[in-house]
């Protein structure tokens, strides 16, 4: 091979060579300034390196020629023609008065008409898929020498380049993203939630069986096309199939709009955690002033009467949302909900400012520490008096209700909820991880997970509604209405009768709020990492900043949350829920599996698992 051959065969990104003769101390230099950098290997479709076969192997050599035919030079397939421009001309435009703009690695050829040719390297390897922060400037013909510009070039993509994504410190900070989601707001509320609205025992047949059918072969699909397009909802679903593009775009809408009401449960929770510092916890007794005449205290001894309420129920209602008689009646802002609900955003904003830099170290609190919690809870409910009553509504199904589309639909609604599928988490998850992760191993870790979770959070939870059936003496079913206020009304009742009441309420209100923060963390998350990976180039012209852009996403749900905490809030809390995170999620999933299943097809998806694990 000859000099122009090698020269060229070693060309790396960081380097641009400006030759204007062809002599032969001109190429023994240009070939010690390339022999230094090692022929560039191919990349995954995540852009991470995979080894090939040597460049001499895999590319052809042919012989080109200017456009007038006056000089010819040897070339290799990866490089292309970007312009020519007369010498002598102003360096930033070409001979059609268009900018020049010098590609990663550039080679200038003087020819004999007196015209330049510059032929700018195709990028091949993982080092050149970075990203510009700002546009690189023309080849600059005044330049003093070779290893000046040599030197200028590395030293610019040393400050302005930056990596196409960042990927997981190790294994551990994934699995912790994904467990912290499942087991957030998704279980500790939604599951005794909808598991109480759809008739206890009757509601966990049909979410063992979808967790089963659907829940687990979503979940692997999902983490195999985020890790192996490395992009989130929206990027990932255009790559496999583009006619489902919205699919992807429907995920993070859904997220949004769930990020702006999963914030104000957190601030629910912030607000009964600073009241829990109190002498006396204010839910346990009716002496209070927005109690009413109606406002009866549980005992044993006396059934509840008709249209009365307990002291937990009237603090929340009247209290902590003031609620007014329907929707139609906006009334004023909570103040002081809306407080707690700027600090629940303010928490939101440092933690996801640095993207998984910054979530990730707080994930290590916040997903292990409420599994201590959870259990010391489990422990204590279990000796109340009445639980047993609990536990019989919640194993015991009504084969009636099984008839019914409510239990399966609501069971289907709750699998999709605390896996994240449809959602976009886990594939947003998956896009950060290395191309050769095995997630198998992660599937099966994360459901079984959220499964035992589950049982464990419905076990407390209805032993502890079990008591109060037995303090009020009432059936279970109808201890309390079917609201999405359950979990502030069940838990405070049971908490007020514990010895050191007090420092029972700030514990379980803490873990609340940690496992309310590791569901927000994985919505507003969805949300950031869509936006960057569609608007990458507005991003880094107009924000700059990754800081900046979680700011944006912060404010803007901040602003959209505020309906909720005015005195009708809790109706449009309620038909949110329904339509954005119950019923069109169903949906969406179906589409999703009919995009990457049917379209995109089972045996291709295969094929690039097997590429991904070896398996």
């Amino acid at each position: 091979m000859n000099k122009v051959e090698s020269s060229t065969e070693a060309a790396a990104p960081s380097v641009a060579i400006h030759v204007e003769q062809h002599d032969d101390e001109q190429d023994k230099e240009n070939s010690k300034l390339l022999s230094a950098h090692s022929p560039a290997p191919s990349i995954t479709p995540s852009g991470q390196m995979r080894k090939v076969k040597s460049f001499s192997d895999t590319h052809k050599i042919r012989d080109v020629t200017t456009a007038s035919g006056a000089a010819s030079a040897r070339s290799l397939r990866p490089y292309e023609i970007v312009n020519t421009y007369p010498e002598g001309s102003e360096s930033g435009t070409n001979n059609y008065g268009a900018p020049s703009v010098r590609s990663l690695a550039s080679i200038g050829m003087g020819c004999t008409d007196g015209r330049k040719m510059v032929i700018r390297r195709v990028p091949t390897s993982p080092t050149e898929l970075f990203h510009l922060v700002r546009p690189p400037t023309p080849p600059d013909e005044d330049s003093a020498s070779h290893e000046s510009d040599c030197e200028e070039e590395e030293e610019d993509a040393a400050v302005h380049l930056k990596p196409r994504r960042p990927f997981w410190a190790n294994k551990i900070q994934f699995v912790l993203a994904c467990v912290g989601y499942s087991v957030g707001l998704g279980n500790v509320w939604r599951f005794p939630y909808l598991c109480y609205k759809s008739g206890g025992g009757a509601f966990l047949i049909p979410y063992f069986i979808i967790l089963l059918i659907c829940g687990v072969p979503m979940l692997f699909m999902e983490l195999a096309i985020g890790q192996y397009t490395a992009h989130g909802p929206i990027g990932a679903l255009s790559q496999i199939c583009p006619l489902f593009k919205g699919a992807g775009l429907a995920s993070v809408v859904i997220s949004f709009l769930m990020s702006t009401y999963y914030a104000v449960i957190i601030a629910w929770a912030i607000y009964y955690f600073f009241t829990s510092f109190k002498t006396e916890v204010p839910w346990a007794s009716c002496s209070n002033r927005w109690n009413t005449d109606q406002c009866w205290v549980p005992n044993h001894n006396h059934t509840k009467p008709n249209g009365s309420q307990t002291p937990t129920e009237q603090f929340f209602e009247r209290k902590v949302l003031n609620m007014s008689a329907g929707i139609e009646y906006p009334g004023g802002m909570r103040w002081e909900l809306a407080a707690c609900l700027v600090c629940a955003w303010v928490l939101v904003y440092f933690a996801l400012w640095k993207s998984i830099k910054s979530s990730a170290k707080v994930r290590y609190i916040t997903t292990t520490l409420p599994f201590l919690l959870i259990i010391v809870f489990l422990g204590r409910s279990l000796t109340l008096d009445g639980a047993d009553g609990g536990l019989r509504f919640f194993f015991k199904p009504d084969w009636e209700l099984l008839k019914q589309s409510r239990p399966w639909v609501n069971a289907a609604s709750q699998i999709f909820n605390s896996i994240g599928i449809a959602f976009g988490s886990m594939i947003m998850f998956a896009s950060y991880n290395r191309f050769d992760n095995n997630f198998l191993h992660d599937t099966v870790a994360v459901t079984l997970v959220n499964a035992i979770t589950s049982l464990i959070v419905g076990i407390f939870t209805f032993a502890t509604i079990g008591n109060i059936a037995f303090e009020q003496n009432t059936p279970v079913k109808d201890v309390i209405a079917d609201s999405p206020g359950l979990l502030f009304v069940v838990y405070p009742q049971a908490i007020a009768k514990m010895p050191a009441s007090q420092l029972w309420a700030v514990l379980f209100f803490f873990m609340f709020l940690c496992l309310g923060l590791n569901s927000q963390f994985a919505i507003v998350e969805v949300v950031v990492t869509s936006i960057q990976d569609g608007f990458p180039d507005m991003i880094r012209k107009r924000l700059v900043y990754h800081e900046l852009l979680v700011l944006l996403v912060c404010a803007v749900s901040l602003l959209c949350g505020l309906p909720h905490i005015i005195h009708s809030g809790i109706y449009v809390f309620q038909l949110m829920d329904y339509y954005a995170a119950s019923l069109s999620i169903t949906y969406l999933a179906f589409f999703e599996v009919v995009a990457i299943a049917w379209f995109y097809g089972v045996g291709r998806l295969s094929r690039n698992i097997k590429q991904m694990t070896g398996e």
